[in-house]
């Protein structure tokens, strides 16, 4: 590449132009021009002196003030020195090995550490006595009693004129609780009906909501339920009176699945109708809902588990299940019947589960 005094030198000489003359028409002293062409910029006052009079001289030669000023700059690159001591200083390994050093031995002294901990005092090691757990005692004074039991709780249900104790015993594959019955063992998702009194009928329904196995330290949600029939209002003159005697019925299949799903139930009622219903299993949905229905009204009820229901009269009102794909209608009783029943999922031995309408009375 042409140098930067080169590039001016013969700029002018081509042009046949003289410093004098050139120093008249950009008032630039005669001194500077020689300067610039010899590359000698130890003259000019300043770093921002020099910048200027080359770009001046430039345009005037007609040549590129940038093309200038870039050789310029490379040429004030190649001037400045290198510290010597950035010559001479080689990099040195010592303090990356210190650092190393320091690191292994800081690990060593914290396994010797852990080691003679362990040597000089063994029983250290092992595992804490677990708190002893005071065992505690809950009673069934609702409907229900839903909470997490651990081995030794225990709950009293009054049924009639006793009151029965029953005890959650142990927590292995599946869950005992000792009943006045005898032992009872409940499956992950399985209910049970115990019958208390030993009358016939049933007392309380147990269900094994949530728990692992084999860890009786997490203990095991449990929900008890009384068995009671929900009294209906009766509060018109075409609703019975009096609800006729419980009678051995058997649960009436609506479908069945290898898992549970959530469900609608429709109802579209063609006459007079007190209607109430209650979720069951849905922590965020508790209470009752009660209401009178007239002719062509409708209802859907959606749920996860179950829902209980009471009717005043079942011929007043056209049910039907929507789940899984597939709409089931089906009869909860008779013309003028009072019906008070349980629509629920349901396991049986094979571990399939199904969707039942169970009559409570």
């Amino acid at each position: 590449m042409e140098s930067l005094g080169n590039k001016l030198k013969t700029a002018r000489e081509e042009r046949g132009l003289s410093f004098d003359y050139i120093s008249r028409e950009t008032n630039i002293s005669t001194r500077y021009l020689h300067a610039l062409e010899e590359e000698d910029f130890s003259p000019f006052p300043g770093e921002t002196y020099v910048r200027g009079y080359l770009k001046t001289y430039g345009e005037f030669l007609g040549l590129d003030p940038k093309d200038l000023l870039s050789i310029y700059n490379s040429i004030k690159i190649l001037e400045q020195p290198v510290p010597m001591e950035q010559l001479l200083r080689s990099p040195s390994p010592l303090p990356k090995i210190i650092k190393i050093s320091v690191a292994v031995l800081v690990i060593l002294a914290v396994f010797a550490g852990i080691a003679f901990f362990i040597y000089r005092f063994p029983g250290r090691t092992q595992n804490p006595p677990q708190l002893a757990r005071t065992v505690s005692d809950y009673t069934l004074n609702t409907d229900f009693l839903e909470r997490r039991f651990y081995p030794g709780d225990s709950i009293f249900v009054t049924q009639g004129n006793y009151t029965h104790r029953l005890v959650f015993t142990s927590l292995g594959d599946a869950v005992t609780i000792t009943t006045p019955r005898g032992p009872v063992v409940l499956d992950l998702g399985q209910e049970v009906n115990i019958d208390l009194n030993n009358d016939g009928s049933t007392g309380v329904r147990v269900i094994a909501t949530d728990f692992a196995r084999n860890d009786p330290v997490s203990g095991a949600l449990l929900r008890f339920e009384q068995e009671t029939l929900p009294p209906l209002l009766i509060a018109h003159s075409s609703i019975p009176s009096e609800i006729p005697p419980a009678g051995p019925v058997a649960p009436q299949l609506i479908l069945a699945s290898p898992n549970p799903f959530p469900f609608t139930l429709q109802a579209v009622f063609n006459g007079y109708c007190l209607f109430r219903y209650e979720i069951l299993f849905e922590r965020d949905r508790t209470g009752r809902n009660e209401q009178y229905y007239q002719r062509a009204q409708e209802l859907s009820i959606q749920a996860q588990n179950g829902i209980r229901l009471g009717i005043s009269n079942a011929q007043a009102v056209r049910l039907q299940v929507i789940g899984g794909g597939r709409t089931i209608p089906f009869e909860a009783g008779g013309p003028g019947e009072v019906v008070a029943a349980d629509l629920r999922w349901i396991r049986d031995e094979d571990n399939r589960f199904r969707l039942v309408l169970i009559r409570l009375n």
